[in-house]
């Protein structure tokens, strides 16, 4: 027994010297481990509290937009996209207000609405239907080079055939008919053959007449 209490009493000495000399080792592991649950919990609650609320901005933004009032549908996308730019609901807002505004007239706006999703979407599809709806616009502005450097652009290939289509679109309004009939027919091969927008494509390319 005397010989337990001794290897024991050793023991002990040298789980005491080993804590004096890594006690503070261990300490801040310890209180680093604690800081690092906290924050990854504090984070998932701040994301969630964050997402609830651009979820209810967005739900505005709609109203807004349902109610034929632009204005406040600007306004609302613009303080959704300020105050929650990391939220998914940022780059819908942005889209949404960009239509809002070309609709009413305000190119400009629309025009900044769709590069911030263009250079902030937080979805690779997002991004590439803002790039396609900002190269529209800049077709409408006769800004063709600029459209064109949009639509060169890698896109997801469910969006080929609206790439191809107003690719097209911006070589007629350029007078490159023969660049623009490859265009047309890529975007029919590309679309779905049930698609009633694929009727519309037809008739612009049959419109070009036959190739020389």
């Amino acid at each position: 027994m005397a010989v337990y209490d001794l290897e024991e009493q050793e023991q002990l000495d040298e789980i005491k010297a080993w804590w004096k000399q890594y006690r503070n080792v261990v300490l801040l592991v310890v209180v680093a481990a604690a800081v690092t649950v906290g924050t990854i919990q504090g984070w998932r609650y701040y994301n969630n509290k964050q997402a609830f609320e651009a979820g209810e901005l967005y739900i505005q933004l709609q109203g807004a937009v349902d109610s034929g009032d632009p204005k406040k549908a600007q306004d609302i996308a613009a303080m959704l996209i300020d105050k929650y730019p990391r939220t998914g609901y940022a780059g819908l807002a942005a889209l949404t207000g960009a239509k809002a505004a070309f609709d009413s007239g305000d190119a400009p706006a629309a025009k900044t609405r769709l590069q911030w999703v263009v250079d902030n979407g937080k979805d690779a599809e997002m991004r590439d239907i803002a790039r396609l709806r900002l190269a529209a616009v800049l077709l409408d502005e006769k800004n063709y080079d600029a459209a064109l450097t949009l639509l060169a652009a890698q896109h997801a290939d469910t969006l080929s055939a609206l790439y191809a289509d107003l690719k097209a679109d911006v070589l007629v309004a350029q007078g490159k008919s023969e660049e623009a009939r490859g265009a047309y027919q890529l975007a029919l091969d590309k679309s779905d053959a049930r698609s009633a927008y694929r009727a519309l494509i037809q008739v612009k390319l049959d419109a070009l007449g036959e190739a020389k």
